[in-house]
């Protein structure tokens, strides 16, 4: 077992591993090329709207073509890691606080969503290959640039994709069969490569202590000194350098310190659960609770405890109470732990308790809503002894519903919480938990889902609010129809012989006609589908008219046409004199048509023009994607009011990467933010997103609101002017301090 801390055959035995490591995932990266091809022939075979067929043939076509040099370069990449450092590949462990290109951003990120779910299933053997190489080589841990780390050997593999010219929006197409090839493979080698050191006599058997990791602070971790303090968020515990809710980073490197934090969390706990001492405690193999730990959880505490049926202790915040919440909790953990038959149970019981504990004392949480959230301790240990998934992944429901809950309540005060129907509905919540005590995590998924709906529509209600939210909505409404209206306009126009005075007034006035319209009636109103036809009239009239017939029906159809024209501008609001002026160029380019020795549009052309108008909305998307013009002063036009406690946010950040633009889209409502606008700081929640995903409404507790549309909000958390209070979930923190309390003391797990 003992084996010397660096020795020539120590390096080479770990270099053999390596080699062979190397060599088993070339093997499923030969699997992955081809099961891409699958996939994206699958998709050829798949329904979709013409652009995004078009799309995916375009992309099937350039794999054909490119597939054998993403194989050659990834596999030729992942050699080089071999090689002495001085010619390894380092470019993808650039450590964030540095200047690095668009691309490099880019690629980490994409990178960095894949190792997250793979990390999620390998953390274990992955983890135990870490302690045997760190003890075979006399390191303190993995290098940076260690073939042996998924993020080095997946970033590699993803930078290999765009070197070789697969467009990066090409890669969502195949994630999800990277990842469950790439998971089951990459877990299968690091099994291997743990068996072979085994084999070879490295750590047959590892203790408890080599298995939990002190936690390193990001800046003495990277040798980077202490960047400038976040603004106003105090780190829960100054003495602790475990927390670092105090360190700014960069925008990049913040989203994947959050998006890659919480595998390393999670593997540390399953080390704990799995051999301590030399006991097997098999944590792979959930089991039910063992008979008496099985009654004992099944035994309701009496109603003296902080659980009383008519919840007055719950409503009691005061210091005190939390103190004798927390002591209770300890007692009824202990008793659970006498009662427990297996090692494996008693380290569950122990780890959730200390998770709970953690959270009441999290004074950022008003103290009734922490007693309520005292509650779920034994329910969620029910779930933690019987569901693996509990300890593995963020995305337990039972975990979502704490992090949902807690993350939406740290922003208020409790005088803003309490009474309140936030209090509520959390109160409602935990209630349900506790009543379904057999139904495992279909409990937790049910209340979770209930509680998104509740907060959408809770946030979406207050008094400051509700009146910008439906402006906000028309808005949205309104110029995204524009933009997409102009769009499919300027697509359907691209080859007609259509006069350019025609087009440029189509794409100016028409489209917001047609999106006000819409708006206000509906797409398929009578109305809507009357000045849909309008359009299409005009591009007939103002094309050229060889025929007479033709001619003698334009001059009977235009003081018809013409003044439809001038009511469709009226709606917009045109001054007469604007009107007329755009009245004149149309009247030009049609006395034009009429002298016009072009091609005539076929009849055909205009009948499928006008079917594709009548239904355009079918066609247009709603990704989100495209730019939102906002106006300040139309803003406050529309609320009728002076909009003192709005402001619009139209300027400010820098131009936003996809990434960027992602990552807005995912803030989940209820969070709470650090907002730098127009030099003033301010702490604001996400409390509205526009059902486009194109407006969002950030509010704080004085009152004040802004709204923003996607890519503003994504510039500011580029330009790291909104920052989010909580760079991890409230049930990761709770476990990462239970984490530090058991490496001060380990032998409390099976005590």
């Amino acid at each position: 077992m003992s084996q010397p801390a660096s020795s020539a055959p120590g390096t080479q035995l770990a270099q053999q591993m390596r080699q062979r490591f190397v060599a088993e995932v070339g093997r499923a990266m030969v699997e992955l090329v081809a099961a891409v091809q699958e996939r994206l022939t699958t998709l050829l075979n798949e329904a979709a709207p013409s652009r995004e067929m078009q799309s995916r043939r375009d992309i099937w076509t350039l794999y054909q073509s490119r597939r054998n040099a993403w194989l050659e370069g990834t596999l030729k990449d992942w050699r080089l890691t071999l090689s002495p450092p001085a010619l390894a590949p380092k470019k993808s462990v650039e450590n964030g606080f540095e200047l690095v290109g668009t691309e490099v951003v880019e690629n980490k990120i994409v990178a960095s969503r894949l190792v997250l779910h793979v990390m999620e299933k390998v953390s274990l053997e992955f983890n135990d290959l870490r302690v045997r190489i760190k003890r075979l080589e006399g390191r303190e841990d993995l290098e940076d640039f260690d073939i042996l780390r998924p993020e080095v050997l997946l970033l590699l593999m993803i930078e290999q994709w765009a070197i070789v010219g697969m467009p990066r929006d090409a890669w969502p197409l195949v994630n999800e069969v990277a990842y469950k090839l790439l998971t089951e493979r990459i877990n299968q080698a690091y099994l291997n490569a743990n068996n072979f050191l085994i084999e070879h006599g490295v750590m047959p058997t590892i203790a408890l202590g080599d298995r939990v990791k002190p936690i390193v602070p990001t800046h003495a971790r990277t040798g980077v000194s202490s960047p400038t303090t976040m603004a106003q968020t105090a780190p829960r515990d100054s003495t602790d350098s475990a927390y670092q809710e105090n360190l700014v980073m960069p925008a990049d490197s913040l989203l994947q310190w959050t998006r890659m934090h919480a595998p390393n969390v999670f593997g540390q706990i399953n080390h704990l659960l799995g051999r301590a001492g030399g006991v097997d405690i098999e944590a792979t193999h959930f089991r039910p609770p063992s008979p008496a730990l099985a009654a004992a959880l099944a035994k309701r505490a009496p109603e003296n405890d902080f659980y009383p049926e008519n919840d007055m202790v719950c409503a009691d915040g005061s210091s005190a109470n939390i103190a004798r919440v927390v002591v209770e909790l300890r007692r009824r953990a202990t008793d659970l732990k006498n009662k427990a038959a297996t090692p494996s149970e008693k380290a569950t019981i122990e780890i959730v308790a200390l998770m709970f504990q953690a959270i009441l004392q999290e004074d950022r949480i008003p103290p009734g809503i922490r007693v309520w959230f005292a509650r779920l301790q034994m329910p969620v240990l029910r779930e933690a002894l019987s569901e693996p998934d509990f300890f593995n992944t963020l995305n337990h429901p039972a975990r979502k519903l704490i992090d949902r809950m807690g993350s939406c309540v740290m922003g208020f005060d409790a005088s803003g919480i309490s009474g309140s129907a936030l209090e509520d509905e959390i109160k409602r919540v935990v209630q349900v938990v506790e009543q379904y005590p057999d139904t495992g995590k279909r409990v937790y998924q049910t209340v979770y889902d209930e509680f998104q709906q509740f907060l959408a529509q809770f946030l979406s209600d207050q008094s400051s609010t509700q009146k910008v939210i439906g402006v906000a909505q028309q808005i949205e409404e309104n110029e995204t129809l524009t933009i997409q209206y102009t769009i499919e306009l300027r697509n359907m126009l691209e080859d007609m012989p259509v006069r350019s005075e025609v087009r440029e007034f189509l794409f100016k006035v028409w489209a917001e006609v047609l999106a006000l319209v819409a708006v206000r009636k509906g797409p398929q109103h009578e109305e809507t589908l009357a000045f849909k036809k309008l359009a299409v009239d005009l591009i007939w009239a103002a094309s050229a008219k060889p025929e007479r017939s033709d001619r003698a029906r334009v001059i009977a159809d235009l003081p018809q046409l013409l003044q439809k024209l001038r009511a469709g501008m009226t709606l917009l609001g045109l001054a007469p004199s604007e009107q007329q002026a755009y009245i004149k160029i149309v009247s030009a380019a049609l006395a034009d048509a009429f002298l016009s020795k072009t091609q005539a549009i076929a009849p055909e052309r205009i009948a499928a023009m006008a079917e594709h108008l009548a239904h355009l909305e079918d066609f247009l998307s709603h990704d989100g994607s495209s730019d939102l013009p906002l106006d300040a002063r139309s803003v406050e036009e529309m609320l009728g009011v002076d909009a003192a406690a709005l402001d619009v946010v139209v300027d400010g950040g820098s131009n936003p990467t996809p990434a960027m633009l992602a990552w807005a889209q995912e803030l989940q409502l209820g969070a709470w933010f650090t907002l730098d606008h127009s030099a003033h700081t301010d702490q604001v929640q996400l409390v509205w997103r526009s059902k486009r995903k194109q407006l969002h409404l950030l509010a704080s507790n004085t009152g004040h609101s802004y709204l923003m549309q996607t890519r503003r909000l994504a510039a500011y958390l580029q330009a790291g002017l909104l920052l989010p209070q909580e760079k991890e979930t409230l049930t990761e923190r709770a476990t990462r301090d239970a984490l530090v309390k058991l490496e001060a003391n380990p032998e409390r797990l099976l005590r």
